[in-house]
């Protein structure tokens, strides 16, 4: 994979692989996700996202889901009440008709989270190749909170002093000016090998990566990573990948958002619990068959008191 030079505006890049790439098709594409083909979202200070390519749109999902029976593609409402029943009833296969393969631009950190969904096709920029640019991110001075006393893997709601703020991101700048000052004396002057210099390089460094999966493991992703509880900065990218979504596949962006990001899966305890409850009996809060989280997570999900 080629990456641009740091002289080189990655908008230019972009707009070269738009100019180069008009052809007719005869396939189904998207209006609107053709329109921001290759072209750079950015994402925090130096990442970004783009669309390379795709395969399939709503229509393809029911085409998929009704060749069972021999059915060809209807009409548009008819193709969203089959698309909201699939996903309302977890039927993947028919999702999975459907791939985009993104570019993305995103801290070393970040993409060790990313990575971890395995249902992709990825090849990301080789620093045993190639030499990494002087970019690291820098985080905004709100998202810089204390250790969750909760959370062990997140942060608080407890803002840090100015003072410390300031210090915080003054040691950030100078450490990652200086790990890429010695990474280029390793370099230049004393010759070290690419794979090795690179070892003295922080997790903010700026990578990339193609990244190609299929809707249904896509969705998946946005599930968790645009949740609340996933970092901050990876959140970021889903949000982003959220609107492509909407462009690429609206009906069944809809149906996401319906029955799967802005929805919950309860227990069978807690299931019971509410049934309970709407028969008018009180429940108490200590005796009621669930963990002390159970019924947190309850309590918080439909605004129940006591």
């Amino acid at each position: 994979m080629t990456r641009k030079s740091s002289t080189e505006p990655a908008s230019s890049e972009a707009d070269n692989f738009r100019n180069e790439s008009k052809s007719e098709t005869v396939r189904t594409t998207s209006q609107e996700l053709e329109k921001i083909l290759y072209q750079i979202i950015p994402v925090l200070d130096h990442g970004f996202i783009r669309v390379m390519d795709y395969m399939g749109t709503d229509s393809s999902i029911v085409q998929a889901a009704r060749v069972s029976y021999g059915v060809g593609t209807k009409k548009a409402q008819e193709d969203r009440s089959l698309i909201n029943y699939l996903m309302r009833h977890h039927h993947s296969t028919p999702f999975e008709m459907c791939e985009i393969k993104l570019h993305v631009k995103l801290p070393i950190f970040v993409a060790r989270q990313w990575i971890r969904h395995r249902t992709a096709s990825v090849n990301e920029y080789s620093s045993r190749y190639s030499i990494l640019n002087n970019e690291f991110y820098m985080p905004e001075a709100e998202q810089l909170r204390t250790q969750s006393k909760t959370n062990k893997q997140g942060k608080s709601d407890e803002q840090l002093s100015k003072s410390c703020v300031e210090e915080i991101l003054c040691i950030l700048e100078k450490s990652n000016s200086e790990a890429h000052e010695k990474y280029s004396h390793l370099l230049q002057d004393l010759s070290l090998a690419r794979e090795l210099a690179r070892t003295i390089l922080p997790v903010s460094i700026y990578t990339e990566m193609y990244w190609k999966i299929d809707l249904h493991n896509l969705m998946h992703f946005l599930k968790l990573r645009a949740d609340p509880h996933a970092q901050y900065e990876i959140r970021r990218y889903a949000f982003e990948i959220l609107n492509i979504l909407k462009k690429w596949t609206p009906f069944t962006y809809e149906a996401f958002m319906n029955y799967r990001h802005e929805s919950v899966s309860l227990p069978k305890k807690s299931i019971n619990v509410i049934r309970r409850m709407l028969k008018g009996e009180k429940i108490n809060p200590e005796k009621n068959g669930l963990s002390k989280g159970e019924w947190q997570e309850l309590a918080t999900t439909f605004d129940i008191g006591g």
